[in-house]
C-alpha cells in the first residue's frame, strides 16, 4: 500500500512529460505530411518564416502557411477542448464513461447545422457566408452553435427546480434531447436532396478542411478562456466525486459549481462542433484512458487530458489526409479507428494500472 502513491505520482509525471513532448512532434507531423510530403527541415524553415514575417513564396511555404498551419492549430485547440471537457463531464456526472454529448450539445449542434444546410437558399451561402464578420463563423457554424446552445438550455431547464439542479435528471434529459435532435437530423436527411444529404453526413462525421486563421482566432480565444478556467475547478471536481452532500459539507456551493461547469463544457463542445463538425470519441476515450493510468485526481487529469486530446486529433487528422491520399477521410472516423484499439488494450490490461 505504501508504494501506490509514489507509483501513481511517477505515472503522472511520465504521462505529462510524454504528452508534452508528443504535442510538438504531432504538430510538426501535421505540417509535414499530406498529399505533398515536405521535409521536416523545410517545414521548420517555413515556420520560422511565419514568425519572422519573411516573404516566402515557395510551394512548400504556401502549403504549410496557408493550408496546413491553420488546420493544425485548429486541430490542437479542438482536441484540447474535447479532452478537457470530457474529463470535466466525467467528473461532474461521477461516471468515467460519461461524454460531453450527454448534455445534448453535440446532437443539438448537429441538428442546428442540418437545419441550416436544409433551409439555406444556395450552396454558396453555406460555404462562403460570414455573418457580421464573425471570425469566419459561417451560416452552418453559427447554426450549429445556436443549436447546441438551445439544447443545453432545454436540458438545464428540465433538470432544474426550486431544490436545485439534479445531475441524474440532467443526464436523462440530455439523452432525451439527444434522441429528439438526432431524429430531427434524420428527418432532414430523409427529405433532403443528394447534395444536402452529403453535406449533413460529412458534418456529422467531422472535418477540419474548413480551417482558416479567422476560425483559429475564434477557437483560440474561447479555448484559452476554457483551458484556463476549468482547471481551477479541479478541487471542486475531486470533492464532487465523494458525492454532492459531502461536497456541501466541505463548504462548496455545489449548485453554482454545476452551473458553471455545464456552461463551460457547453461553450467548449459547442465551439468545437461549430468549427470542426461532430468529432465524437475524443471527449470520451481520451480522459478515460488518462484516468486509467494516473487516477481520478482532476488536478492532473484535466491538463493531461487536454494535451492528450490535442495530440490525438493532430495525429488523426494527419492520418485522415494521408492514408488514402489524395482522398481525405472524415477525421471523426479516424479518431474512432485509432482510439478504439488503444482503449480496448488498456481495458484488457487494467489490472496493471491498479484498476479493478
Amino acid at each position: 500500500m505504501k508504494t501506490i502513491a509514489p507509483n501513481r505520482q511517477f505515472k503522472r509525471r511520465v504521462l505529462f512529460i510524454s504528452a508534452s513532448l508528443l504535442l510538438p512532434i504531432s504538430f510538426l507531423m501535421a505540417l509535414a505530411f499530406g498529399t505533398i510530403t515536405i521535409a521536416f527541415s523545410d517545414t521548420l524553415t517555413s515556420l520560422i518564416g511565419v514568425v519572422s514575417n519573411k516573404d516566402l513564396l515557395s510551394r512548400a511555404d504556401l502549403v504549410i502557411q496557408e493550408i496546413r498551419l491553420p488546420r493544425a492549430l485548429l486541430s490542437a485547440i479542438v482536441g484540447a477542448l474535447l479532452g478537457i471537457c470530457g474529463a470535466t463531464t466525467q467528473g461532474l456526472f461521477r461516471n468515467p464513461l460519461a461524454d460531453p454529448s450527454l448534455i445534448g450539445v453535440t446532437a443539438g449542434a448537429s441538428a442546428g447545422a442540418a437545419l441550416t444546410i436544409f433551409f439555406a437558399s444556395s450552396l454558396s451561402a453555406i460555404t462562403s457566408a460570414n455573418l457580421l464578420g464573425l471570425s469566419g463563423l459561417g451560416l452552418v457554424s453559427l447554426g450549429a452553435f445556436t443549436g447546441g446552445a438551445i439544447a443545453v438550455i432545454i436540458v438545464y431547464s428540465l433538470a432544474t427546480n426550486h431544490q436545485g439542479t439534479s445531475v441524474a435528471t440532467m443526464l436523462l434529459a440530455g439523452i432525451a434531447i439527444t434522441a429528439v435532435a438526432g431524429s430531427l437530423t434524420n428527418i432532414l436527411e430523409f427529405f433532403g436532396n443528394e447534395e444536402m444529404l452529403r453535406r449533413i453526413s460529412l458534418w456529422r462525421m467531422g472535418g477540419l478542411d474548413g480551417a482558416s486563421y479567422s476560425r483559429v482566432l475564434l477557437a483560440a480565444v474561447i479555448g484559452a478562456v476554457i483551458l484556463v478556467i476549468l482547471p481551477r475547478f479541479s478541487t471542486a471536481l475531486n470533492a464532487l466525486l465523494l458525492g454532492e452532500s459531502e461536497a456541501r459539507h466541505l463548504g462548496l456551493s455545489v449548485q453554482s459549481i454545476k452551473i458553471k461547469l455545464v456552461l463551460l463544457v457547453a461553450a467548449g463542445v459547442g465551439t468545437s462542433v461549430a468549427l470542426a463538425g461532430t468529432i465524437a470519441f475524443v471527449g470520451l476515450i481520451v480522459p478515460h484512458m488518462v484516468r486509467l493510468i494516473i487516477g481520478p485526481d482532476h488536478r492532473y487529469l484535466l491538463s493531461v487530458s487536454a494535451l492528450a486530446g490535442a495530440c490525438l486529433l493532430l495525429l488523426s487528422d494527419t492520418v485522415a489526409r494521408t492514408i488514402v491520399s489524395p482522398i481525405e477521410l472524415p477525421v471523426g472516423v479516424v479518431t474512432a479507428i485509432l482510439g478504439a484499439p488503444f482503449f480496448i488494450s488498456l481495458l484488457r490490461r487494467r489490472h496493471e494500472f491498479g484498476i479493478r
